[in-house]
């Protein structure tokens, strides 16, 4: 592998561990150019025995993921071969279905924000652990006049239970590191200056182990089939962002700041401004 092919990460391995940094100034949203590199990445590590774990971290401490690129509508037909790949998931549900049946652990180390897609990409890593004071997750498509398309209604349903899922889908609302990890959206929140530390960890000894280890493990605790609400996630999200309200919510996100570092500091209130405009 040579990491310098990737212009949206930064790629190291070291005894075992390969870790990821997403580094897409200014606050790292989800861009076709992210998309193609992540499968391109896991593609390679996929047959890369000496690669037991992959810890995904961010350039920019305030966000991990924002969100889908607002403007990825407009780069769909240059996709369209990354999207063929999987043609049983569309392809934002492509990413998160990657990252849940790639061989090697994954793990998401969380300091900031993830919200939408960064938080169904937190969702589908096998583990996520965050920082208390300054991680926050939110599934906040309602927001924007869609439901999540990218595996969200069926990741968040798995891991925190149907109850818990309608909470978090229909308020959009972020939620800091200690709600979440009480949920089962993330394994456990933990002091920010102990994060680094604490997933070296992690990932150091489930790389001590031998391959055979966790590829047995993984085989026993395999991700659950989730095809079928895939199928009717993609139907409903291809709905509603067709229609008017979602273009309407985007565009005046975008001109009040969405995709800037003060903008996506507090995006809800920022898309609750959008939505009481006249």
């Amino acid at each position: 592998m040579d990491p310098d092919q990737y212009t949206t990460l930064r790629v190291g391995i070291d005894a075992g561990v390969a870790r990821i940094t997403l580094d897409t100034p200014p606050v790292n949203v989800l861009s076709g150019t992210l998309i193609r590199e992540l499968h391109d990445v896991l593609g390679v590590l996929r047959d890369d025995r000496s690669v037991r774990v992959i810890v995904f971290s961010s350039a920019n401490p305030e966000f991990f993921i924002a969100h889908v690129d607002i403007h990825i509508l407009d780069e769909m037909a240059g996709l369209a071969e990354i999207a063929d790949r999987n043609p049983d998931a569309n392809l934002f549900q492509g990413v998160g279905e990657l990252l849940r049946h790639q061989p090697q652990v994954t793990i998401v180390k969380l300091a900031g924000k993830a919200r939408a897609g960064g938080a169904e990409f937190v969702a589908a890593a096998d583990m996520a652990f965050a920082a208390r004071e300054t991680a926050g997750i939110g599934q906040s498509e309602v927001l924007m006049g869609i439901v999540p398309g990218g595996g969200g209604t069926q990741y968040l349903r798995e891991r925190v239970g149907r109850n818990r899922a309608l909470e978090l889908l229909l308020t959009g609302d972020l939620v800091d590191a200690d709600t979440a990890a009480a949920y089962g959206w993330i394994n456990r929140a933990v002091p920010a200056s102990e994060l680094d530390g604490f997933v070296d960890q992690v990932a150091e000894r489930i790389a001590a182990l031998s391959p055979e280890l966790i590829a047995a493990a993984k085989e026993l605790v395999p991700p659950a089939d989730l095809s079928d609400g895939l199928r009717a996630e993609n139907t409903a999200w291809a709905e509603l962002v067709s229609g008017d309200l979602p273009a309407r919510l985007m565009t005046g996100a975008l001109e009040l700041g969405a995709q800037t570092p003060a903008g996506e500091r507090d995006l809800e209130s920022l898309m609750r401004r959008v939505a009481a405009r006249p």
